[in-house]
């Protein structure tokens, strides 16, 4: 079991999928000090308050924070359109591949004779 353990994580896609998510982590620091240090303040000029975590309106005894929650939304937008900007620029290097040139697999033509056997039967 320590052998198939150790081929496991010496396989490419798993150190991929570690280095992607230390990287992640970094970079949501990053957004995260960057909305905070700069994008809360600006849109906070418009507002009125610098502040936007401080935003918070009470029912009785429960207090919503939803300038927390336009913190969180403005960090997730930022990393949401960076990652998509990586992904299309990602997308332009790799070759690009003709499908119509893949032979169909074993599987796609026993489906295809089943499509076909069952339009027989109609």
């Amino acid at each position: 079991m320590l052998k198939e353990f150790k081929a496991f994580i010496a396989r490419g896609n798993v150190v991929d999928l570690a280095v992607g998510v230390i990287i992640g982590a970094a970079f949501t620091s990053i957004v995260t000090s960057l909305t905070k240090n700069l994008i809360n303040p600006l849109i906070g000029l418009f507002i009125g308050k610098i502040n936007l975590s401080g935003l918070v309106f009470s029912v009785g005894n429960a207090h919503f924070r939803y300038g927390l929650f336009i913190d969180s939304v403005i960090n997730f937008l930022i990393i949401a359109f960076v990652v998509f900007l990586m992904v299309k620029a990602i997308n332009q290097f790799l070759p690009k591949t003709d499908k119509k040139d893949a032979a169909p697999s074993v599987s796609e033509v026993y489906l295809k004779q089943i499509r076909d056997l069952l339009k027989e039967k109609e």
